[in-house]
């Protein structure tokens, strides 16, 4: 294990729980550890005490050093405040700090005062520190005036100290139980701030997006060939993606702020959906987990019996991360891609134009080192989430009926991995995928200094707010920020999207502050086998559909599963129910059928086979794809005669 996530970690535990080996397994990764030792040597003819505290010498790795406190347990607290940023320490433990403290020959003037100053010295400690002490409060009440005195100093100790510290966590029989997670728990950071309205802004005036469109800041990149459908028409509309409620607007454009409140998808259409597809005449179990789509593409849509998406989009957000975040990458292999893409060539481009999807690539800001500096200044986050947001505005205002999001940009990998660190208390080594070089070699080097760059940017954040813009801006980035701002857009049009990587995913974790519902519109077809993809899906409840372990780059995994998913929701759509549940025998289709007078009439079981006709009918495709004219074709229900 390691304590990246937080920077300060108090380990309570009874006698014998494994408290100390637990908080020795916490700091194993760290290159270089001082050990604080806290306790008396004790009687020199106490041999039992003596072989606890040689057994504890022997645990510690000889790189460890060491450093004792008992003869004045205010040392402690000069200790940590002299620590530099760079090193770890290891208390052990604060029982016998305490017990120093109640000495006669060492007691202060003020015990309390002294505890107070442990506790400030915790909170202002540059360091990574983990401390150790005995859990005493769940024992009976001492029956000596000195176990009192004891237990109360020590049970006032670890209260200011689990305060103090980052996270707390209570060893029981060897089994760690987190009292406070860094990650997960509000209550470890401050609310996130919001910046005071001006005077504009103190009285927004609401309007509908479809009304008011919040104020450009830079042009929309270019939506390229194939291009979708024409949108629907003023009579028939679009119910997939009509503006469905009014949201906060002043006069820099639409507020996006936490606890937003956007539509959901239909809660009743999903399963009635499901139930339909039990009724289908088909021959074998079903759709297996395929049903799922089904589900979705009913809530999304409003309706029991869904459609196959027709009109899709792929985003393909283009925005590198410096620094470390970046390590093992090609130089401008990102920008290459992008450009590939635009050219309508490489595996995207040209899964789309199969798909007869369109493509929009979109330059994201260029985020910072974050082991050194926050990735984007606040004032580019708002403007890159209303960037996203408007992305999805213009889909939806094009007719797009599925989003499918996907990102190429340097060092995004390890930026997500961060965004989880920080939302759902990952731990980066175990979230960050191998690093694969061009020639198709592991190259673990790249990947420890990306391990390194996410540990020293949550030890660099980590008494920032966990608020979702100060997470883009001091974690995510460019691509990160944007993403979020596509989801959320799509959610408040009703506009589904398809993921596809680590991007997307960690978009969607930060999108839970600002609006919950935006998971609920979010479709994941594949993992990919990358261990964030996996740990993010967990978290926000996204069911990966298969297990194909692709690695095309993001959005081409999601195309590639595209046809499937169409086909899956074309098939639900268009068979008929089984003949057994409506009353009716369709067993002989020719017993009703009049007897034809036609003289050239024949049965065709008894008829000849003529061999220039084909043996089987070919469905035709549901429309022109990307090099077809469309002058003969027909619908996708419709068969040739054979």
């Amino acid at each position: 294990m390691s304590v990246d996530g937080w920077n300060t970690v108090l380990v309570l535990g009874g006698i014998r729980s494994g408290k100390s080996e637990f908080a020795e397994s916490l700091v194993t990764d760290a290159p270089v550890v001082r050990y604080v030792a806290t306790a008396p040597e004790g009687d020199p003819e106490d041999t039992e005490w003596a072989t606890r505290l040689a057994a504890h010498r022997a645990r510690r790795p000889g790189s460890w050093t060491t450093e004792e406190t008992t003869e004045d347990p205010r040392r402690l607290a000069d200790v940590l405040e002299s620590a530099e940023p760079n090193e770890m320490l290891l208390v052990d433990d604060l029982g016998g700090w305490v017990t120093v403290l109640l000495d006669p020959d060492h007691q202060p003037a003020d015990d309390v005062a002294t505890i107070a100053e442990l506790a400030e010295a915790i909170r202002g400690c540059a360091a990574r520190v983990v401390l150790v002490s005995p859990e005493v409060g769940l024992s009976l009440v001492p029956t000596t005036p000195l176990g009192r005195a004891f237990t109360d100093a020590l049970g006032a100790a670890n209260r200011a100290v689990a305060d103090a510290c980052d996270a707390v966590v209570l060893v029981v029989a060897g089994q760690p139980v987190w009292l406070k997670p860094a990650a997960t728990a509000t209550e470890l950071s401050a609310p996130a701030t919001v910046t005071a309205p001006t005077a504009a802004a103190t009285a927004p005036v609401v309007a509908s997006l479809a009304d008011t469109e919040p104020t450009p800041e830079v042009q929309l990149p270019d939506v390229l060939t194939p291009t979708p459908p024409a949108a629907p028409t003023a009579e028939s509309g679009n119910p997939w993606a009509a503006p469905t409620m009014a949201l906060p607007m002043v006069s820099t454009g639409l507020v996006i702020q936490p606890g937003m409140e956007l539509p959901m998808p239909d809660e009743y259409a999903g399963p009635q959906a499901v139930d339909r597809l039990a009724t289908l005449d088909v021959p074998g179990a079903g759709l297996g987990v395929l049903d799922r789509v089904v589900g979705f593409a009913a809530a999304t849509q409003g309706t029991s019996t869904p459609v196959a998406w027709g009109s899709v989009r792929v985003l393909l957000l283009h925005g590198d991360h410096a620094g470390g975040a970046a390590a093992g990458t090609v130089a401008g292999e990102s920008a290459r891609r992008a450009a590939q893409a635009r050219a309508g060539q490489g595996a995207l481009a040209r899964l789309a134009a199969e798909s007869g999807a369109s493509l929009q690539v979109v330059d994201t800001p260029a985020s910072a080192p974050i082991e050194d500096q926050p990735a984007l200044a606040p004032e580019q986050v708002e403007s890159a989430l209303r960037y996203g947001w408007r992305l999805a505005e213009q889909a939806a205002d094009a007719g797009v009926q599925l989003l499918v999001l996907g990102a190429c940009g340097a060092g995004t990998e390890a930026a997500a991995a961060a965004v989880l660190a920080a939302t759902a208390g990952a731990e980066p080594p175990a979230v960050l995928g191998r690093v694969i070089t061009d020639s198709g070699e592991i190259d673990d080097a790249a990947w420890m200094i990306r391990c390194a760059a996410v540990r020293d940017a949550l030890h660099r954040t980590r008494r920032s707010s966990r608020g979702a813009k100060d997470i883009l801006a001091e974690l995510g980035g460019g691509d990160v920020a944007v993403a979020t701002g596509v989801l959320l857009g799509a959610t408040a049009r009703r506009v589904p999207v398809l993921l596809d990587g680590p991007v997307g995913l960690a978009a969607g974790m930060v999108s839970r502050d600002l609006a919950g519902q935006a998971r609920h519109w979010c479709l994941l077809a594949d993992h990919g086998g990358h261990p964030a993809v996996r740990l993010a899906a967990d978290v926000l409840g996204l069911t990966p559909l298969l297990d194909l372990r692709m690695d095309l780059g993001e959005g081409a995994n999601a195309l590639v599963a595209l046809p499937l998913l169409r086909s899956v929701l074309a098939l639900s759509a268009a068979l008929p129910v089984h003949p057994s549940l409506t009353g009716t025998d369709d067993t002989d289709p020719a017993a009703d059928e009049p007897e034809s007078t036609d003289p050239s009439y024949a049965d065709p079981d008894l008829t000849e086979p003529d061999p220039t006709e084909p043996d089987f009918a070919e469905p035709e495709p549901a429309g022109p794809g990307p090099a077809s004219t469309g002058a003969d074709e027909q619908p996708a229900s419709s068969w040739r005669a054979g």
